[in-house]
């Protein structure tokens, strides 16, 4: 099992940055993909960043291309997602998750692929 834990988020200004950082307990991190994602009020939860199975390629949601970045280090067990040019419509809470590796390449996008899941971090973005 992989247990979860986030932290980073806050308030910031139209423009501005932060960095999440999802910190990974377990016995085996390399074996699972790890991902972020966001739930905004009154909206279903959505697919922000992940890497590949491999860790070697990179997946973003077209709302945050070129404006996050997701970044690892498996000896640290951390995954962080730098978050520049911030908007008021990334104002989310953000969750840390983990797929395993032996799921298909194409679900890493997808909500149901991910086994474990961090308590999330609200991230607000002011005009």
């Amino acid at each position: 099992q992989v247990q979860l834990v986030e932290s980073g988020g806050g308030f910031v200004q139209a423009g501005g940055s932060l960095r999440l950082s999802c910190a990974a307990s377990g016995r085996t991190f390399t074996s699972y993909a790890m991902g972020w994602f966001r739930q905004a009020p009154g909206k279903e939860r959505e697919f922000v960043a992940a890497f590949s199975k491999s860790g070697d390629n990179t997946y973003y949601a077209e709302s945050v291309k070129g404006r996050f970045t997701i970044s690892r280090d498996n000896a640290k067990n951390t995954v962080w997602l730098q978050m520049n040019s911030l908007r008021p419509e990334d104002t989310a809470v953000y969750y840390c998750a983990a797929r395993p590796t032996k799921s298909p390449e194409a679900t890493a996008i997808e909500l149901y692929a991910y086994d474990f899941w961090g308590q999330g971090t609200q991230v607000t973005v002011s005009s």
